[in-house]
């Protein structure tokens, strides 16, 4: 294990809580020389978004250190649909900069492409012209399949997914859909660090993105029991997940004790 992918929500911290070991283990893996990437499937935030929610939290970091979906996105983007440059974006001003930063027009009026994020600005209005965009046929692209958003509030935080289904299911058109568990993500990011997939290490709370991505990218797969999967779950899925440990603490002291 030579580099660790690390899930956020449900696996370092929940909501705006930080977990105990996360910092903790951050620093052994510091102290053994093992990198680590922070990836997450949500897109309400861009990259700076999180490096300044992790430095809340107490964690320092930096943009490069960050892959989330737009990443894969505008990846696509560039590489099959290179004609595209004015995209509809059912997404947060967050997203929206994202996408405009990497030399995108955005708007619904002409637009050539919908993507489909985890809008938690949306509105009933912007809804519908999504839906009109994907019923003329224009590329529908979901950065992730996530159905609802980890939180520590007393709420239901309805996710990328979901809102992919609502469109679906106006449309009769189903998204391509990017991010985890797409295991491009992974391979991708052992080539930037001149490793194999098996060298990585995925370690994420949710079995159909974190786990299904290592297993399909040949990675070790780590399934953390603090956030949405039970071990119970785990024990069920075949082939299961490499390990099955309570948090990220548990994995900092194996590494503690293996080396």
């Amino acid at each position: 294990m030579r580099h660790v992918v690390l899930d956020l929500d449900g696996t370092l911290y929940r909501g705006n809580r930080l977990f105990d070991v996360s910092i903790p283990f951050l620093a052994e893996l510091r102290s053994k020389g093992i990198g680590y990437t922070f990836l997450t499937n949500n897109t309400s935030r861009s990259k700076l978004d999180y490096v300044e929610k992790l430095k809340k939290l107490g964690i320092e970091t930096h943009e490069g250190e960050i892959y989330t979906p737009a990443d894969s996105t505008l990846t696509y983007l560039r590489d099959v649909l290179p004609t595209v440059k004015r995209i509809g974006v059912l997404g947060t001003p967050s997203l929206c900069r994202q996408f405009e930063q990497a030399g995108f027009s955005v708007g619904w009026e002409g637009c050539e492409a919908v993507i489909v994020g985890f809008d938690t600005t949306l509105d009933y209005e912007r809804l519908c012209r999504a839906a009109y965009g994907i019923s003329l046929g224009l590329p529908y692209i979901a950065t992730h399949p996530d159905l609802v958003c980890p939180t520590d509030e007393p709420t239901v935080m309805v996710d990328c997914g979901a809102i992919c289904a609502c469109l679906s299911a106006a449309t009769g058109r189903t998204p391509l859909v990017l991010g985890k568990p797409d295991p491009g993500i992974l391979i991708d990011l052992a080539q930037r660090h001149g490793l194999q997939p098996a060298e990585l290490a995925m370690v994420g709370d949710r079995l159909y993105t974190d786990i299904a991505m290592a297993q399909r990218a040949g990675a070790i797969s780590v399934l953390v029991l603090s956030g949405e999967a039970t071990a119970a779950e785990a024990a069920a899925l075949s082939p299961p997940p490499d390990f099955v440990i309570q948090d990220v603490g548990e994995l900092g002291a194996m590494l503690s004790r293996a080396q």
